[in-house]
Formats: C-alpha cells, sequence, structure tokens
C-alpha cells in the first residue's frame, strides 16, 4: 500500500529493522551514511536498494532535516554503488518513489538501482 510522505517516521518499518540487523540482508555496500542491499524482489540483473542510516521518509523529508553531510555521505554513496557494481560504462536507473502517486510502499527514504540490461523507456508514452 503507497504510503503519505508526509507522515511521521514509522520506525517498525522493514528497512528500520534490517539496519537494526532485526531482519538479514544481502548486504552490497555500508558505511556510516548509508546500507545498500539486494532487492528481495529484483526487476532487473542488478537491482539494489540504497537506504540512508538516518530516520527519514522520503527525499523530502531527507532533504529538508538531514545535516550537510549525511545528504553528501548519502549521495556519495550511491555513486559508489553503481562504480562498485560495474554499471558506470553501460548506464543504469536511479529510482526513488515518494508518495502515494508514485507508489511509495516502505517509509524509509531508498533509491533503487537498477542496471545490467538496457531497461527501456522510463514511463509509456
Amino acid at each position: 500500500m503507497p504510503i503519505d510522505p508526509t507522515r511521521e517516521y514509522d520506525n517498525q518499518n522493514i528497512f528500520a529493522k534490517i539496519l537494526r540487523g532485526e531482519i538479514p540482508c544481502r548486504k552490497v555496500f555500508e558505511d556510516e551514511w548509508a546500507l545498500a542491499f539486494d532487492d528481495i524482489n529484483p526487476q532487473a540483473p542488478v537491482h539494489v536498494l540504497v537506504i540512508p542510516k538516518g530516520a527519514y521518509v522520503s527525499w523530502d523529508d531527507f532533504s529538508a532535516k538531514a545535516s550537510d553531510v549525511e545528504i553528501a555521505g548519502f549521495v556519495r554513496a550511491v555513486g559508489h554503488v553503481g562504480r562498485e557494481l560495474g554499471l558506470v560504462e553501460l548506464g543504469y536507473r536511479l529510482l526513488a518513489n515518494i508518495g502515494m502517486d508514485a507508489h511509495q510502499e516502505v517509509p524509509h527514504l531508498h533509491i533503487h538501482i537498477f542496471g545490467g540490461k538496457p531497461l527501456g523507456p522510463m514511463l509509456m508514452r
């Protein structure tokens, strides 16, 4: 069910539980600012989620409340994961679903990284 990005952070969401180590994940990368792990329902040969370690519901929440250091660390982590996965040369897609119209399902900011094949157009014409 899509979520409202203006709601309060729910510390019982699945990504909060993954960050606390209560639910396992197939970790791809981790540093002080971010955790990246394989999506459990991949939509491409490479489908990784990158989440900030802070409690942020959406990109709007993150950009308004995170420190400059957190923002820089998270953005750098996303770029690092793309490079480490070998996706830069042929290309990859970043996607962040924010709110109900975009069908955001987990109320914790997350960036999808898709790659490993030609992905086609983003939206149907």
